[in-house]
């Protein structure tokens, strides 16, 4: 874990009243309280995104909220179809893979 400083140092792009904005709004989560935040691996990633959408592919700020949100929506549901898979590997002596292999062909047609 590390200080909203050495966040800071490490983005380079990023000062600490900003970092704490995007705290305000939710859109990183460290763990601690106001002036004694602590950052895990997750959050600087989350926050290396919200730059390069923000500087790189000039999303403004008011459309953030709903990139984010999109974005989590699909590493959900990411999360959710490797649960489906593990739970079809895990039972595929018993025929239940191959049934839905096939339903999911027919949904792809």
């Amino acid at each position: 874990m590390i200080t909203i400083e050495m966040l800071c140092v490490r983005l380079q792009r990023v000062s600490a009243a900003e970092l704490e904005g995007w705290i305000e709004r939710a859109w990183i989560r460290p763990e601690g309280a106001p002036g004694h935040y602590l950052f895990e691996p997750i959050d600087e990633a989350r926050a290396r995104l919200i730059l390069e959408l923000r500087d790189d592919l000039h999303i403004n700020e008011e459309a953030l909220p709903v990139v984010l949100s999109l974005l989590d929506q699909v590493y959900a549901a990411r999360r959710h179809m490797r649960r489906v898979r593990d739970a079809i590997e895990a039972h595929a002596d018993n025929g239940l893979a191959e049934q839905l292999r096939q339903l999911l062909q027919e949904e792809q047609r």
